[in-house]
């Protein structure tokens, strides 16, 4: 009687255990999924001088100049703002930067476009920018790529301790020097 007993429990337990782990609900792909880019670019690299974490937002036919308006605040991708990591002291864009975890924000213009580090961290878009908190701003050289560049993207060039971080998208390539 106390093995039938047991084992009714047992059947029990596993029955509502299998039936928790069939009815769990996965998401589908992010519209803009996120992404990282980083340098030294080797991810077993373990001495990198830049991390970025960036959702990656798609034209599907669209305008940059609709999705990214001139002059005005940008969260530098989508869903949550860019995130940026140094992992040393550096020069950005000419400007002295500590070490640490900064917001990535962007103004867009024609010629070139203004590149934000804040203190703002594990915020949603751009809503809640306040330029109180910005840590620097440095201007980006903006030059046209042969190529459409249908998906936001951020890649980074360089050797040694200096590299080159580029943001994409659409026709428009935004440049920034980074030196350790």
């Amino acid at each position: 009687m106390k093995k039938s007993i047991l084992l009714i429990a047992f059947l029990a337990i596993l029955t509502a255990t299998t039936s928790e782990i069939s009815a769990q609900k996965f998401s589908k792909m992010d519209a803009s999924p996120m992404d990282a880019a980083a340098f030294p670019s080797n991810w077993r690299e373990s001495n990198k001088l830049v991390k970025v974490v960036y959702s990656r937002p798609q034209l599907k036919g669209r305008t940059l100049e609709k999705l990214v308006p001139n002059g005005k605040v940008w969260r530098t991708g989508a869903n949550e703002a860019t995130e940026i990591t140094f992992y040393k002291k550096v020069t950005f864009g000419g400007k002295e930067v500590n070490s640490g975890t900064y917001t990535l924000f962007t103004i867009p213009t024609d010629e070139d476009w203004i590149v934000i580090l804040n203190n703002q961290k594990n915020v949603w878009g751009s809503y809640f920018y306040d330029e109180k908190d910005d840590v620097l701003r440095v201007t980006g050289k903006v030059t046209t790529s042969q190529d459409l560049i249908e998906e936001f993207s951020i890649v980074f060039e360089g050797e040694d301790n200096s590299a080159t971080m580029y943001i994409g998208w659409a026709k428009k390539v935004v440049a920034v020097l980074i030196k350790g």
